[in-house]
């Protein structure tokens, strides 16, 4: 579906700013969650200002953690230069990287109940895994702005802008960047509250493509834990 306009919501003499809220709905989706339990979630909104830099928070950091081998949260926005930990909740080591274009970063082989961390420097999307745990993924976006916002379960999202112009982009990992590009558009801000029409989103297109681990090789069929590290205990 190819959404692209100009929108404008702006008010003479406005100073304070507005909510920007609206819905993503996901369509020719392939995943049971999103057919059956109607689950938008994990979509993400920004809103890049068209003029002059926007304003990065000073104090940056983020948490993604591992736990039940899964990464929480499995989509992650942050702005440009903040910082990733990656705390190991779990009784088993865990080993995060990254070997996508996004950003190359490989925290190594660590112990349960300690961390690591990342720095990302640049904006772009940076797809993660773990080393010994093939099913583990997530997705860290990082972005060029402080304005954007992540949908909830019913595709709902809400922010709140300073006056001025705004490149809106979407995210969602399962669509396509020329899908993403079409959905992209400008607004106008002002104070009073801003309602967009609703989004769809199609996931047409999308290929899961494998991924090997860090080494480039094939994962283990079943790690086993135990036999890895044999002093860890459950």
């Amino acid at each position: 579906m190819i959404w692209r306009s100009l929108i404008f919501f702006s008010c003479i003499g406005c100073a304070y700013g507005a909510t920007l809220s609206g819905t993503i709905a996901l369509r020719d989706s392939r995943v049971e969650a999103v057919n059956k339990l109607k689950d938008y979630s994990g979509a993400i909104v920004s809103a890049e200002p068209v003029n002059g830099e926007p304003p990065l928070p000073a104090a940056r950091h983020a948490v993604m953690l591992q736990k039940n081998k899964m990464f929480t949260p499995h989509v992650l926005p942050i702005t440009t230069g903040a910082t990733v930990d990656f705390p190991n909740a779990d009784p088993i080591f865990h080993n995060a990287f990254s070997s996508y274009s996004g950003q190359i970063f490989d925290v190594g082989l660590y112990p349960p109940g300690t961390s690591r961390s990342v720095r990302f420097a640049r904006p772009g999307v940076v797809r993660v895994f773990c080393n010994i745990h093939p099913a583990m993924s997530a997705i860290i976006l990082v972005l060029n702005t402080p304005y954007f916002a992540t949908t909830a379960k019913d595709g709902s999202f809400e922010m709140n802008l300073p006056p001025g112009d705004y490149d809106l982009r979407v995210f969602h990992e399962r669509a396509t960047e020329q899908t993403l590009s079409n959905l992209s558009l400008r607004i106008v801000v002002g104070d009073e509250p801003v309602r967009l029409p609703a989004i769809a989103v199609s996931e047409a297109g999308y290929l899961l493509a494998p991924h090997k681990n860090k080494y480039d090789r094939e994962y283990q069929t079943a790690p086993d834990d135990q036999s890895l590290y044999p002093a860890v205990k459950k």
